[in-house]
């Protein structure tokens, strides 16, 4: 293993990797080998700081053809999100023995802090993985924003985009198996090519602030940590 290049990096996980192959609900096994893979990243002396989706529990987007207002809908998905978020936290603390605060975007805070930029600085600087649920605390907003967001709220040197592919493709590698492959791109070459890895407002933000993504594929073990010592074959986007 590698020397860190990043020092303090936020991993963004959708909600579909802890639903295992499903995809929906909370998969143990899916949920254990995440958390592990956040301990075994925390023992490189690296800040540890997630956002996750909610899609494995629910979309916003799906309310739409049930008349339901889009901005209750997204409300929902925060919800979906924090309990996810909770969820990891438990078995990083009693499995891994990792300490770790889930801290929300929306005030309850019988289940978690709220979010304040300064504390979780702090908890990170402390060594704590900090986990931010709820979103932006906005409906319209998605998870991804979020995490460029609070990635450049905390003073993150990198977005760790964990997703089910080895990295950025020109079409879907799933459905095309001449699907081109990108080492490296721009902020300007996702957006301009319309590459659906992030949306365009969090690809926006990360050019502002200069945060390199680094896609890559979250499937065996050791593969956080070599996105965090730079050995993974994913992309890079910065």
């Amino acid at each position: 293993m590698g020397k860190p290049v990043f020092k303090r990096v936020m991993l963004k996980l959708s909600g579909e990797m802890l639903g295992g192959e499903k995809g929906f609900g909370i998969e143990g096994d899916a949920l254990s080998f995440i958390a592990g893979e956040i301990a075994e990243a925390q023992k490189l002396g690296v800040e540890v700081s997630v956002v996750i989706g909610g899609g494995n529990i629910w979309r916003g987007s799906t309310a739409a053809g049930w008349d339901m207002e889009r901005a209750n809908a997204d409300y929902m998905g925060m919800l979906a999100t924090v309990i996810n978020g909770l969820a990891l936290q438990g078995i990083l603390e009693t499995k891994y023995n990792v300490y770790s605060r889930v801290m929300t975007a929306i005030h309850m805070q019988e289940l978690a802090e709220p979010y304040i930029r300064r504390k979780a600085t702090k908890h990170l600087a402390k060594g704590r993985v900090v986990i931010f649920a709820g979103g932006t605390g906005n409906p319209y907003f998605t998870t991804d924003t979020a995490a460029s967001l609070r990635a450049r709220e905390v003073g993150a040197d990198v977005i760790l985009k964990a997703t089910k592919v080895d990295g950025i493709y020109d079409r879907d590698p799933t459905n095309d198996p001449t699907a081109k492959k990108f080492e490296k791109l721009t902020y300007l070459d996702v957006i301009s090519k319309k590459l659906k890895v992030m949306d365009a407002t969090s690809i926006t933000m990360c050019m502002e602030a200069g945060i390199p993504i680094c896609v890559f594929k979250l499937d065996q073990p050791g593969c956080v940590s070599n996105a965090i010592t730079g050995q993974s074959e994913g992309t890079l986007v910065q």
